[in-house]
């Protein structure tokens, strides 16, 4: 039986990177709570399927968050059609191939950058001045493992997640007492299509990160998604600008 969270129930969520993944998971989690929810992703993948399941409640655009007119597109979107965002979960980001810097190429580490930081940057400015205007928002920023240890992504992905993990703080800091309630989530080996990768083949890598991982498994998006649900909750406002571990204790060792 999943947890019922009513606080939830016609809350506007707005969250990145939902056809896939961890995004997706919590776009559904949201949705079977009551929730009205705009995603956004580059392609439509499981968001035509939550676009028919619950045609009254979920919205999308495809577009690519580094694009900032898509952006200022779907959240007037969003406005037009479920009213202003409470809940924005900055979800999206894609990886660097682990690469170390003599093999990150400057387009490489602009194009992590762009995705996984400016655009949150962006997303986050636009709605904002809408939940400060209601003195109420979350804010849910995907932080990473690799923002608080080295060796969860290549010298790109792992700057970038450090940077999440700053905005994450300095934000919670500057709006706490004007309502806004701001936290980070830092997944680690989550089997999402982000790491098909790993799983290629004979699924050598997936058995060693599964194995270097002390609860020895890898966790499902759906995982994520509950903690994401809880965070977003009444009952967890007093957690600010913390940045919460999921990571079978990854960062124990």
């Amino acid at each position: 039986m999943k947890n019922s969270y009513p606080d939830l129930a016609k809350q506007t969520v707005f969250v990145t990177g939902a056809a896939s993944g961890i995004g997706a998971a919590q776009a559904q989690a949201f949705l079977e709570q009551g929730a009205l929810v705009f995603g956004m992703d580059q392609k439509a993948g499981k968001m035509d399927d939550m676009a028919q399941k619950f045609s009254q409640s979920f919205a999308y655009l495809v577009g690519d968050i580094r694009e900032k007119s898509l952006l200022e597109q779907a959240v007037s979107q969003c406005h037009s059609r479920f009213g202003p965002i409470t809940v924005l979960l900055n979800t999206a980001g894609i990886l660097d191939e682990y690469k170390p810097l003599m093999e990150t190429e400057e387009d490489l580490w602009d194009r992590i950058y762009e995705t996984n930081v400016k655009s949150m940057y962006r997303l986050t400015k636009l709605i904002l001045p809408s939940m400060l205007q209601k003195q109420s928002g979350t804010i849910i920023n995907m932080a990473s493992i690799a923002g608080l240890v080295a060796g969860g992504g290549g010298i790109a992905y792992t700057s970038m997640k450090h940077a999440i993990m700053g905005f994450t703080k300095q934000l919670a800091l500057d709006y706490a007492d004007q309502g806004i309630r701001v936290k980070g989530i830092a997944p680690g080996a989550i089997q999402t299509p982000m790491n098909a990768a790993d799983f290629a083949g004979t699924g050598e890598m997936a058995t060693w990160v599964a194995n270097e991982t002390p609860v020895k498994r890898w966790a499902q998006p759906e995982e994520v998604a509950e903690l994401t649900l809880f965070l977003a909750t009444p009952q967890a406002s007093y957690i600010q600008g913390a940045i919460v571990p999921i990571d079978g204790g990854w960062i124990l060792k």
